[in-house]
């Protein structure tokens, strides 16, 4: 999401699975599928984005808290994968503990945050075309715009004629993506500089740069730490291709870890090559950037080369991924059935156009968005937190009903560690991202109405979830509030 990865992908393999067609893999090479799967192009922005709220040391301590709540949620999917292999989609799990309503609460955020990431895809992209062609520097200007929107049209109309990820093209991109990474972190390892690196180690006397206390500077590390992450749920489905049922959870673990040491050794190692104020300052993709300074020209050619690759991959798969949760959002009456409708090409039309037609409305904003990436990813990830939120929650009420079974009592701690950890990310986060989300929520309500009346449903929604509902308007309006004082600028 964005993090950036090829969920759909992931997806098509956990229906692979499920018809008995999924070829079983050994520990090692699942948690290499683990660890390629789920870096996007996130990590490409990452050193810059974290400059801009916390110096190394506060930011080490918020990968150590990143990385243990992580670590909690993959291991509720997995748990919940094992127990609950009838149930399809994120949102299943709200859905299944929380009745229909919350269901389509993390079903429609999941639909929000999976376009919203595209919006980053857009701005990241046209910013590595810069790098090459001047007219598209900076990936927010007309020329980008009318780039980006041919390039999403585009996608949308390939995936419309049913046209999906082949392996090859999986392959490519997972090198593409891959090997300037290693190459930036190894050249990067050599060149590191400790004095640079410890000259601002706890951020007290930055230039330009209020990083506040430690706390807050943790604080301001989790929005982009996330980001990174989102589409983490994949990394469990792909756990299901393990040969034996051990290797899942061994492969979830060795693939986080593996993740942990990709990140932080991309976003730490900067530190030590250019000061905090100087990584901060620097346009996307910041890696390419910093890797020129310390390399020349060449490092910033590949490193922008790669991105440009990977993120058309995933582009493309994250085109499919939208249309596809909607379709099965639709199957399970949480969104009216023309959501649901497909072509000869078995490919959700409405949905595509849908999709795309939002997306063409926030790649118009990157004229007056400051910061069209960052407020892209930002509500991206407040909008997939909501659907982790709810994966917690199920795990916590699923373990706590059989307590008396053997290993329960182990996965109800998990599943509250993975709770707290949710809650604290939304919080810290910023609310006026989630409140945010809670606008696009409205006329989800709407079409989660006239699901129920479609279906026949007596009461489109009980009293608990009108007061749900009307909790998501006040928070709606709260948001518009901000917007209008100023307080959240978009």
């Amino acid at each position: 999401m964005s993090n950036t990865t090829e969920t759909p992908v992931n997806q098509s393999a956990e229906a692979g699975q499920a018809t008995g067609q999924t070829k079983k893999i050994g520990l090692l090479p699942l948690t290499a599928l683990v660890i390629s799967s789920s870096i996007g192009g996130g990590i490409f922005g990452i050193p810059s984005d974290l400059a801009s709220g916390a110096a190394p040391g506060p930011a080490l301590i918020a990968w150590t808290i990143v990385g243990f709540g992580i670590l909690m949620l993959s291991l509720c999917f997995n748990n919940l994968m094992k127990k609950r292999p009838d149930l399809e989609g994120i949102f299943s799990y709200a859905e299944e503990g929380f009745g229909k309503f919350g269901g389509f609460i993390s079903g429609w955020g999941y639909w929000l945050s999976a376009w919203l990431g595209n919006v980053a895809f857009a701005t990241m992209i046209m910013s590595a075309f810069g790098y090459f062609f001047p007219i598209f520097k900076g990936g927010q200007n007309v020329p980008s715009i009318i780039a980006a929107s041919m390039i999403m049209w585009g996608l949308t109309y390939i995936v419309n004629r049913g046209v999906e990820s082949a392996t090859i093209l999986n392959t490519i991109i997972t090198i593409c993506k891959l090997i300037p990474l290693f190459v930036f972190i190894i050249i990067g390892i050599f060149a590191f500089k400790f004095d640079i690196f410890t000259a601002n180690f706890w951020g007290h006397v930055t230039a330009n740069i209020d990083n506040g206390s430690i706390f807050n500077q943790v604080k301001n590390c989790m929005m982009v730490m996330m980001w990174v992450f989102v589409g983490i749920e994949g990394a469990s489905i792909l756990s299901a291709r393990a040969k034996k049922k051990s290797d899942a959870g061994k492969a979830t673990v060795l693939g986080l870890i593996g993740l942990l040491v990709i990140y932080v050794l991309a976003s730490i190692i900067p530190y030590g090559l250019m000061s905090q104020s100087d990584i901060a300052a620097l346009d996307q993709p910041s890696i390419g950037f910093i890797f020129e300074k310390v390399v020349g020209p060449w490092g910033a050619a590949l490193i922008n080369l790669g991105l440009i690759i990977s993120l058309l991959g995933c582009w493309l798969s994250w085109t499919m991924l939208p249309g596809e949760t909607t379709l099965l959002m639709s199957k399970r009456e949480l969104l009216p059935k023309v959501f649901g409708k497909t072509n000869k090409a078995n490919a959700p039309t409405f949905s595509l156009v849908v999709t795309a037609a939002l997306i063409q409305v926030f790649v118009f904003t990157f004229l007056f968005t400051e910061k069209a990436y960052n407020f892209a990813y930002s509500l991206c990830t407040a909008a997939i937190l909501i659907c982790y939120l709810f994966v917690a929650l199920y795990q916590v009420k699923l373990s706590y009903q059989n307590r008396s079974q053997k290993g329960e009592i182990g996965q109800l701690i998990i599943g509250i560690c993975a709770l707290v950890f949710q809650v604290w990310a939304i919080l810290s986060s910023g609310l006026s991202y989630t409140l945010l989300c809670f606008m696009a929520y409205i006329p989800g309500i709407f079409f989660f109405i006239k699901a129920r009346k479609e279906h026949g449903a007596t009461k489109a929604l009980s009293k608990n979830e009108w007061v749900a509902a009307a909790v998501i308007t006040v928070g709606a309006i709260a948001a518009v509030f901000l917007i209008a004082t100023g307080q959240v600028q978009i």
